[in-house]
């Protein structure tokens, strides 16, 4: 039996529930996990104040309502599944390194922070800083993947050393700024600055966007291992057509002011 959480009364100001995460609920009945603490702005609360709870704490938690204001589920995970319905707030999955959560609406800013690990699939569209470093932190997701069939903000993968970002639809400005490894895969519209001081590491887009004067033509060609991607990408949902599959992609190299050996790769046709 999961554990099932329905928002009950929506808080004023965020929420901070780092404790909806399978790691902190396993073994618990509803009772126990209703008298979790929780931070509501500056004052402790407990989860079963804004919360309906039932069933068992197990590796599985589903949890309803708006939760806009609620921010940190997920965060620390390490295991299990949670299944959001309804919109939810910041730092979703911060720092997980294992497990999958899934959120049936739109997602706020700081998706998957410094993730280790795991999959996050938001099937909505999702803020800025998408599976990046925090501020003055150098290191940002580092394995795992983070899924969003619809558009993001800016700063997706900032520092990004590892795993996969994929966009279904148009992100932001600064793309994998600074990135040090990875994939990071736009089927629509990316913005300004993209990759701009990126060291390695790969962004693709299926559409032409501006390029830094630091990045270089290389050539014209079919990337095999794309080909592994996006059929993996449809597999999740998103809108890869056969011509995508199949198509040869110009590639950039770049950042000249850094190792110059990231690269961009846009769909040609």
């Amino acid at each position: 039996m999961s554990l099932h959480v329905s928002l009950h009364t929506s808080p004023e100001v965020p929420l901070e529930a780092e404790v909806l995460c399978p790691d902190r609920v396993q073994g618990l009945h509803s009772a126990e996990v209703a008298k979790l603490l929780v931070y509501h702005g500056n004052e402790k609360a407990a989860l079963g104040d804004f919360f309906k709870v039932s069933g068992k704490g197990d590796p599985e938690i589903r949890i309803e309502g708006n939760l806009k204001l609620v921010k940190h589920i997920g965060a620390g995970m390490t295991h299990g599944r949670i299944e959001i319905e309804g919109p939810v707030g910041s730092h979703l999955g911060a720092g997980i390194s294992g497990g999958e959560i899934r959120v049936h609406a739109d997602a706020g800013d700081w998706v998957g922070p410094e993730m280790k690990g795991g999959r996050i699939l938001i099937e909505g569209n999702a803020g800025h800083m998408v599976g990046s470093a925090y501020r003055g932190s150098t290191v940002g997701m580092r394995e795992g993947e983070i899924i969003v069939t619809g558009n993001v903000g800016n700063e997706i993968g900032n520092a990004m050393r590892g795993g996969l970002i994929a966009i279904g639809g148009d992100s932001g400005d600064f793309a994998g700024v600074n990135m040090r490894a990875g994939t990071i895969i736009v089927l629509g519209q990316l913005g300004i600055r993209t990759g701009a001081g990126m060291k390695r590491g790969s962004i693709v887009s299926m559409h032409e966007a501006p390029v830094l004067p630091t990045f270089t033509y290389a050539c014209t060609y079919h990337p095999l291992y794309l080909r592994f991607y996006l059929l993996h990408l449809l597999g999740l949902g998103l809108k890869v057509v056969e011509a995508q599959l199949r198509g040869r992609y110009r590639r950039y190299s770049g950042d000249a002011v850094e190792l110059n050996r990231g690269e961009l790769l846009f769909y040609a046709g």
